[in-house]
């Protein structure tokens, strides 16, 4: 009897393990889906539906590294799209969440220990042992860290981990610059053009990150002038500038990048909050 229940506990694992596999190819089209989709209240309604999915998939195989590593892009892409610009505390804890679920990603693709406890040295030299199998890993790791520091940027202890940051995406630079549209060279453009040049900004750097950006994406993912206006040229105190590529983020056509038609549709928005606030910040 009891090696009876044991085969049956056993068997009922198995098939969980076995439904989730099995739903991995199902998830990642519907991501391609959700990424073609424009309509933003639909987008917003369906995304936390599909987080909860994926973390219940994650009961079954916790050590899935792609499960985790779309479910770390899913609350990035939720919390900043729909709700941080709402709620900083809520988005907060999203983007907690999801480096949640990248960092045991990146300990399954290979770094020996928690991201969280290693020093910057040392986070820096057990990322460079590891190979492009990681990048994903290393790169959402590194956003949801970011944007969490981001969303407490007054607490110190969260700001002095922007190096180990750093690091993880110089690693992804180093393996793969054009990951996810060039999301890192998208980093380093808001890391270098976010602060003054005496607190360690570096305008030129920002700019030719963002260039190189534009580059890989063909100019269509809108994020890139987003990005370059609302921190560049803000610091820079260029108005122009910033006016000009708000401007044609705003006019651009929806359909000029459709694998990323909801990024551009989001980028859309927030460039129409950012030219409202056009007189208060210059």
């Amino acid at each position: 009897m009891i090696i009876g229940l044991c085969t049956l506990a056993l068997g009922a694992c198995s098939m969980g393990q076995m439904v989730a596999r099995s739903s991995l190819p199902i998830l990642e089209s519907g991501n391609v889906a959700m990424n073609q989709e424009t309509d933003l209240e639909l987008a917003r309604a369906a995304i936390p539906a599909n987080l909860k999915l994926v973390e219940g998939l994650i009961q079954e195989l916790p050590d899935n590294a792609d499960l985790r590593i779309q479910a770390a892009q899913g609350f990035y892409g939720y919390a900043y799209g729909f709700v941080e610009d709402e709620d900083n505390k809520r988005a907060s804890a999203l983007y907690r969440r999801g480096w949640e679920h990248a960092r045991q990603a990146l300990q399954v693709s290979g770094l020996r220990e928690d991201v969280s406890v290693l020093s910057a040295d040392e986070l820096k030299r057990q990322s460079g042992e590891l190979g492009r199998g990681s990048v994903p890993a290393l790169f959402w790791t590194a956003s949801c860290w970011a944007k969490w520091i981001d969303m407490n940027r007054n607490d110190p202890a969260r700001i002095a981990d922007m190096g180990k940051v750093a690091a993880l995406m110089e690693r992804v630079l180093a393996l793969d610059e054009n990951y996810y549209h060039g999301g890192a060279h998208l980093f380093f453009g808001v890391y270098y053009g976010a602060r003054p040049p005496m607190l360690g900004g570096d305008f030129e750097r920002s700019a030719k990150h963002f260039e190189k950006a534009r580059t890989i994406t063909h100019g269509k993912l809108l994020l890139v002038d987003l990005l370059q206006a609302e921190y560049l040229a803000h610091q820079q105190l260029d108005r122009k500038q910033f006016h000009e590529r708000l401007t044609a983020v705003v006019n651009a056509p929806l359909n000029i990048y459709p694998e990323m038609a909801l990024a551009n549709a989001i980028a859309q928005q927030k460039a129409g909050k950012l030219l409202a606030k056009e007189e208060e910040w210059f």
